[in-house]
């Protein structure tokens, strides 16, 4: 959707007595994708690999409430500008993005309400440059669809036990910029440019989201001393 375009305030450090406490994430950015939930995935710098995933509620009186949080880990190259990102280079996309579908392996956790596929045998994530398929699902593998191209999804069952996809080069691909960014369960270490939280945290996020309320997940970077982020 918009990747690199949202600047926002992610954390003020104030001295002790030096204020009152900075408002919540959602309330200091620009755009929150105009729904009443959204997901925030926060590292502490572009080349880390791990920060906090944070999911939020907007109240009817326009107040945002934390619903939950759990530790994250990101690309293992970190995080780039979405807007500039290259298939291939293990770096989680910065940006503001929409939330299309859930799926996993696992069967939805109850109370889970977002539409939500289950993985196949033949189930396959496009990521073939060539293929008319690119950076979608494909049940079976499209015949111009490369296997070395593409994720064969019911192969990693830790990772997608569950997992949501991210509306990064989504809507209209742009070749060669990326295919396949989820937020999923953790893996053994950093993603190939993934979000993940724990199982228990990824089993909350789907039981909490709620496609009527229009949820986004924003994905950036904390700024250190000046306390802005871009987005």
């Amino acid at each position: 959707m918009r990747p690199g375009a949202v600047a926002l305030a992610v954390c003020a450090l104030l001295l002790l007595g030096a204020g009152p406490p900075a408002p919540p994430l959602p309330a200091r950015m620009a755009d929150t994708g105009g729904g009443t939930q959204l997901i925030t995935a926060v590292a502490p710098r572009k080349n880390a690999t791990t920060g906090m995933v944070t999911w939020w509620n907007r109240t009817g009186g326009g107040r945002w409430v934390k619903a939950g949080s759990a530790p994250a880990r990101f690309g293992a190259n970190g995080l780039v500008d979405g807007g500039a990102r290259e298939q291939g280079t293990e770096t989680t996309p910065t940006g503001l993005y929409d939330l299309p579908y859930a799926f996993g392996i696992d069967a939805a956790p109850r109370g889970t309400a977002y539409p939500y596929r289950r993985v196949r045998q033949d189930s396959w994530w496009c990521q073939d440059n060539d293929s008319r398929s690119y950076n979608r699902w494909s049940e079976p593998r499209a015949a111009d669809c490369r296997a070395a191209e593409s994720e064969h999804l019911i192969t990693y069952r830790t990772q997608y036990a569950h997992a949501l996809v991210i509306g990064f080069n989504y809507e209209r691909p742009v070749r060669g910029r990326g295919a396949g960014i989820f937020l999923h369960v953790h893996g053994r270490g950093p993603t190939a440019g993934c979000v993940s939280v724990s199982r228990a945290a990824m089993r909350r996020i789907l039981a909490w989201a709620d496609p009527e309320r229009r949820p986004h997940i924003a994905v950036g970077t904390e700024s250190g001393s000046t306390a802005v982020t871009r987005w």
